[in-house]
């Protein structure tokens, strides 16, 4: 159990750095401008970040192995979505999804672990393992994007998550013990998660438009200001 969520969260992890190698491959192959290349890895950390309190709250309500079952279906769709792109807006869409999908991830491989191992010295155990995967995987995912981008393609850093996601949902449905919060109030705040999240998404596009914009202008300041 201990390596099928660890691999999980290595996919994550790998994901957030494995596509700064291959950023002029990507700008090339899809014609991107210079200032929206930079969304490829922007749109994953925003989704990422904003929703994973969300995707937390739905393992505790939900379920903890289905929440995660979720999100490595998602990621990996994304995956495979992101690996066929033909445009910007198509590739940007798809690394959105792939942050969902790692926000629902995320949150619950650390929920599983904790409650899977009732030992105090296995959980540790545990959890000093999956800190060194999560530590260890942005190395690894820059070393990792430039071998597939030089070997193969720049759609490969997308293309090589399928097969190990397809793998992790056929063995989580196994072998990962179902568990959810027996305290935990029956809401969580879906709006708040967007609203937040779409926040950060306005103010880091002011920042990106404001050198084309300027920073005196209307459209930067009603930016920030909608932000």
């Amino acid at each position: 159990m201990l390596v099928i969520v660890c691999v999980a969260q290595a996919m994550v992890v790998l994901d957030a750095t494995i596509v700064n190698v291959a950023l002029p491959s990507i700008q090339r192959g899809l014609r991107f401008s210079p200032s929206s290349l930079q969304w490829v890895i922007t749109m994953y950390t925003l989704i990422f970040g904003g929703f994973m309190l969300l995707g937390g709250r739905a393992g505790d309500l939900i379920g903890r192995k289905r929440v995660f079952g979720a999100g490595i279906v998602l990621f990996s769709a994304a995956s495979l979505l992101n690996g066929v792109a033909q445009s910007p807006v198509m590739l940007i869409a798809g690394r959105g999804l792939q942050g969902l999908g790692g926000a629902l991830l995320t949150p619950a491989v650390l929920a599983i672990i904790t409650t899977s191992f009732g030992d105090a010295k296995d959980r540790a155990t545990a959890l000093a393992i999956w800190s060194a995967i999560a530590a260890g995987g942005g190395a690894v995912g820059l070393m990792l994007g430039g071998i597939l981008t030089d070997l193969a393609s720049w759609r490969w850093i997308f293309f090589v998550n399928v097969p190990v996601g397809v793998a992790l949902a056929i063995v989580t449905a196994r072998h990962v013990p179902e568990s959810r919060s027996q305290r935990a109030h029956p809401s969580f705040d879906l709006p708040g998660a967007v609203a937040v999240t779409g926040g950060l998404l306005v103010l880091v596009f002011a920042i990106v438009k404001s050198n084309t914009y300027g920073w005196g202008s209307v459209r930067t300041i009603g930016l920030l200001a909608v932000a």
